[in-house]
C-alpha cells in the first residue's frame, strides 16, 4: 500500500522502523525471546512431579498453571523491556524525535510481544497436552493467552519505564504491575476452565479483549510519560 506523505504516513514509517529495529535485535540475541518460553516449558514439566501423576488433578489445575507461568514469563520480559535502550542513549534519542514517545514505545512493546507472547500462545496447546488439558479446550487456551499477553506486556511496559532508571528496580516493578495483572490472571484461567467444563467461554474471551484494547489505547501515553519522567530523574 502506497502512504501519502501526510502526518499518519510518517508516524506509520516512524513505527515501522522502530519495530523493525527492536524485531532485528531480538533475532541477533535469540536467547531474549527463547528465555521465557523455556522458562514456561520447565514450570510445566516440574508441575508433574511436584503434584504427582494424577492425571485427573494436573488436567483439574492445568487453566491456573498455565495462566500464573505465562504471567511470570510476562515479569521475565517486563523486566528488561526498556533497560538496553535506556542504558546506549536510545530512549534520550526517542524522546528528542519529532514523533510522539508512545507511538515509538509502542513499536518496540510490539516487536517483543510477537517474539514472545505470539510465540507462547502458539506453543501453549504442547503445554496444555502435558498437564492433560482437553482437547477441546485447547482453542479456549490459545484464544485467551492471545489477548491476555498483550494485556500484561502493555502493563508491564508501564512498569518497566518507571523502574528503568531505578537499578535493581525488578522488586518494584513487581509490586507496581502485579495487581493490574491479577485480573488478566482470573479471566484468563477462568476462559479456560469454562472451556474444560463446556461453559461459556466467549464472555471471558470479550472481557479479555476489552481489556486489551483499553491496554492497547491508554498504555502507550503512560509508557510515553513514565519514559520522560525517568529521563528526568
Amino acid at each position: 500500500m502506497l502512504w501519502p506523505d501526510t502526518a499518519d504516513a510518517s508516524l506509520w514509517r516512524a513505527f515501522r522502523r522502530q519495530f523493525v529495529r527492536h524485531g532485528k535485535s531480538l533475532l541477533a540475541t535469540p536467547s531474549d525471546a527463547a528465555n521465557p518460553l523455556l522458562f514456561f516449558f520447565m514450570v510445566v514439566t516440574l508441575f508433574p512431579i511436584g503434584l504427582g501423576p494424577d492425571p485427573d488433578l494436573l488436567a483439574k489445575m492445568a487453566p491456573g498453571i498455565l495462566w500464573v507461568v505465562a504471567l511470570l514469563s510476562s515479569l521475565m520480559v517486563s523486566a528488561k523491556l526498556f533497560a538496553s535502550d535506556f542504558e546506549d542513549g536510545s530512549v534520550e534519542q526517542m524522546a528528542l524525535a519529532p514523533y510522539p514517545l508512545a507511538v515509538l514505545a509502542l513499536a518496540e512493546v510490539s516487536a517483543h510481544w510477537l517474539a514472545t507472547g505470539f510465540v507462547l500462545a502458539l506453543t501453549a496447546p504442547l503445554f496444555g497436552i502435558m498437564l492433560g488439558l482437553p482437547i477441546h479446550a485447547l482453542p479456549a487456551l490459545v484464544a485467551s493467552l492471545f489477548l491476555g499477553t498483550q494485556c500484561l506486556l502493555l502493563i508491564g511496559a508501564v512498569g518497566s519505564a518507571l523502574t528503568v532508571s531505578i537499578r535493581r528496580g525488578g522488586l518494584l516493578l513487581s509490586l507496581l504491575i502485579l495487581p493490574l495483572n491479577i485480573p488478566v490472571l482470573i479471566f484468563g484461567s477462568a476462559a479456560v476452565s469454562e472451556a474444560v467444563q463446556h461453559g461459556n467461554v466467549l464472555s471471558w474471551l470479550a472481557l479479555l479483549a476489552a481489556m486489551a484494547l483499553a491496554a492497547l489505547v491508554l498504555a502507550p501515553l503512560a509508557v510515553g510519560a513514565a519514559l520522560r519522567i525517568s529521563l528526568d530523574n
